[in-house]
């Protein structure tokens, strides 16, 4: 049987809190600095998404091989298969003139 009182349980229940200290008070503010640049990219794909709900279904995507914008309509072939990652700088359009305006081609299937 152990004879010190670390490891009593009775000691373990009366041990104090831990105290705020000025490197939990450093790490809190760098990560609300952190919090808040990652929270505007957040904040941008989460309108993105957002607008889908409504009539906005047509895919912007960017090509992997050339980098060229098309975009996809309802009914095409690719459509279902198409993903939409914001990272990338693909997005949602509400209107195929609205594609057409910000220089995206309709894909040709």
């Amino acid at each position: 049987m152990a004879t010190h009182r670390s490891s009593s349980p009775r000691y373990l229940k009366k041990r104090a809190p831990a105290r705020f200290t000025m490197q939990t008070f450093y790490l809190g503010i760098i990560g609300a600095g952190i919090l808040g640049y990652v929270g505007t990219d957040v904040a941008t794909a989460l309108s993105l998404v957002r607008s889908v709900g409504g009539s906005c279904n047509i895919k912007g995507n960017v090509s992997i091989n050339t980098g060229e914008r098309i975009y996809h309509v309802p009914g095409q072939k690719f459509y279902a298969e198409t993903e939409i990652s914001p990272r990338y700088g693909e997005r949602w359009f509400c209107s195929e003139s609205d594609a057409r305006a910000a220089g995206w081609r309709k894909a040709m299937r």
